[in-house]
């Protein structure tokens, strides 16, 4: 059966191994106030805990900015993917960045790493859409421990294929001969082997766009995200529905009458035994309190910001720098 499964998207996006979970945000914040802080807040808010899916944005855990203040992972990956307006990333080894409109942060936790992703508000001139969707890809367990660190896929950077009406977006993987920027050494997506594949997929009206076929072993997982309606393989799917398909078979979407978009996720099962549990993806249970053990003794290192919500300048440029200034980059 090419089609497996279909079911309507949430806030939190079902996935299967390699993948430990997907978030979707999708937020209209106001203006700016020059600080990047929201001009005004949502009056019935939860501070410190906003996650009204109703509303037409969100602070997360953040106070005056939105986003998620200073927090641990342990071994796995986040694979941020900023569709629209910025995140200031700063981090427990020194590093700190902007990027956005486009850009891929690939943040390696491995043995652990305290992190902060805030969303400044930077236009006081006008509103300040922002979408992203966050990946975490699983570790096998001899990457659990490594070194953490991130990279940057700048968007310039980032392979993307023109397939008749349709638009490839290469994060990860390949697509017609042309393949993704390599991702870091010690990820489940740097043997080819394991067939990782994440991609942004645009549509134009009736649009026609064949996923091939890549292995009997292989998860994959279509998410919806903007549009109207589309067929995979004959059956209707509208917006916001993700569908479970075949790896193993060539995959014919017919997209309706409105431009549309979707995510394509995946990869090889890591087949090891799974323990998540909050900031932490490991092989046991006794691997994840011996993490929260060694967080509490550690911080993993420390936190080197004044702030437990560090943002960048608001005029800063989009750029990456790594461990205390040792490198930097920008797009």
């Amino acid at each position: 059966m090419k089609v497996k499964n279909i079911g309507l998207m949430e806030f939190q996006l079902p996935v299967k191994s390699p993948f430990i979970v997907c978030f979707h945000h999708k937020d209209h914040f106001p203006k700016g106030n020059g600080k990047g802080e929201p001009v005004q807040y949502l009056t019935d808010r939860r501070r410190g805990e906003d996650f009204d899916h109703k509303a037409p944005w969100r602070m997360y855990y953040g106070d005056k900015v939105p986003g998620f203040p200073v927090h641990p992972h342990r071994g796995f990956e986040t694979i941020t993917v900023m569709m629209a307006g910025f995140a200031d990333h700063f981090d427990s080894k020194g590093s700190k960045g902007r990027y956005g409109e486009g850009d891929v942060q690939w943040m390696t936790a491995g043995a652990g790493v305290q992190h902060s992703e805030m969303f400044p508000v930077l236009s006081s001139e006008k509103e300040n859409p922002m979408e992203l969707y966050q990946i975490w890809l699983n570790l096998p367990k001899n990457g659990k421990f490594v070194e953490p660190d991130y990279k940057m896929f700048w968007n310039e950077q980032i392979p993307v294929v023109e397939d008749g009406k349709a638009r490839v977006k290469i994060i990860s993987g390949s697509y017609k001969n042309t393949s993704a920027l390599t991702p870091p050494p010690a990820s489940w997506a740097a043997t080819a082997e394991n067939h990782v594949g994440v991609c942004l997929i645009d549509l134009e009206p009736g649009a026609e766009f064949i996923l091939p076929s890549v292995s009997p072993t292989l998860n994959r997982m279509l998410y919806f995200s903007e549009g109207k309606d589309i067929s995979i393989e004959g059956t209707e799917v509208e917006v916001r529905h993700y569908a479970e398909l075949d790896g193993n078979e060539e995959i014919k979407i017919t997209n309706g009458l409105l431009k549309s978009q979707l995510l394509l996720l995946e990869g090889e099962p890591v087949n090891e035994p799974v323990a998540a549990y909050g900031p932490f993806v490991m092989n046991t249970r006794a691997e994840i309190q011996e993490a929260f053990a060694e967080y509490e003794e550690t911080q993993f290192g420390g936190w080197p910001w004044d702030r437990n919500d560090p943002i960048n300048p608001v005029d800063s440029p989009r750029f990456a720098s790594y461990r205390h200034g040792e490198k930097e980059e920008r797009p």
